[in-house]
């Protein structure tokens, strides 16, 4: 059987248990105040929030070139490895799109999987991937188990502020407006890896609530298997969040925080925070 190399992008969120596990994050890159950075790579998280925050210009994102793509499936595959690479969703990107096109330039059998998903909602997959390779299990075996994480997978993102959903072009100034007066936070699905509305809250305590009623519907009489919270700078609801998903068939003491990408917080704006977990 041929060994196999996992690889993902930096959208993933949770990088530390990922290079545990062996697995190759290739960074997108954000452009702020004409200055380019390697996501995860040239700047923080908590950095980039400043910048981000003081910044009068629109940032711009960038997936990995098809050549880093390239370079990296030749890399890895010099042993003779296969690879399966997992990526953020094409409904957000053209990573898998990069991905596909320098799997078809190099000589290294490569599959690309677009998750349908980001943040934590895509580590899911990849850390499964890397522990079933681990464990000596076959590429057939690791993608169709893929699928059913993916099937088992949530993912509930509230933004804090519209004026980063009016700049990336998913809700016009005049919404926008309406809803700023209104005091309106989007909360939104990722509905076939596509940004999906499915409520609008106007406090905090209102998130946590329609989180908890979700949490508990989606997971009834189902074990959850991870729970992964992302924010953009807004660490202490991200704790509530945690806290209010409590229970003892969950654990969610172990569930995951982490401060989100660059990448992300450029789309979704400061004070954003999402809720991932599967359960099967």
């Amino acid at each position: 059987m041929k060994k196999i190399k996992i690889v993902t992008d930096s959208t993933v969120d949770f990088y530390e248990q990922l290079k545990d596990l062996g697995v190759e994050i290739v960074p997108l890159s954000v452009t702020i105040a004409g200055q380019s950075y390697l996501d995860g790579v040239d700047i923080t998280s908590r950095e980039y929030i400043g910048k981000l925050k003081s910044s009068k210009e629109i940032p711009k994102t960038s997936q990995p070139a098809v050549g880093t793509f390239v370079d990296t499936y030749n890399r890895l595959g010099e042993d003779g490895s296969e690879i399966i690479s997992i990526h953020m969703t094409s409904g957000m990107s053209g990573t898998v799109t990069a991905a596909e096109t320098a799997a078809g330039l190099v000589d290294v059998p490569v599959t690309v999987v677009d998750s349908m998903f980001i943040s934590a909602a895509l580590s899911f997959q990849v850390i499964e991937a890397a522990k079933m390779k681990l464990e000596g299990k076959s590429k057939e075996e690791i993608l169709q188990r893929l699928k059913e994480v993916r099937s088992n997978t949530s993912l509930y993102l509230m933004v804090d502020t519209l004026e980063y959903l009016v700049k990336g072009g998913r809700i016009g100034r005049g919404k926008a407006l309406i809803g700023s007066l209104l005091k309106i936070k989007p909360v939104a699905s990722l509905d076939d890896g596509v940004y999906t509305p499915v409520t609008k809250v106007r406090t905090h305590s209102q998130f946590i609530k329609f989180i908890q009623g979700q949490f508990e519907k989606e997971t009834n009489g189902k074990t959850v298997k991870s729970i992964g919270i992302a924010h953009a700078d807004t660490e202490s609801l991200a704790d509530q969040v945690k806290q209010a998903l409590s229970t003892d068939q969950a654990e969610v003491d172990k569930a995951d925080i982490a401060f989100t990408t660059p990448i992300i917080s450029t789309h979704t704006g400061p004070g954003a925070i999402a809720v991932m977990y599967y359960a099967e």
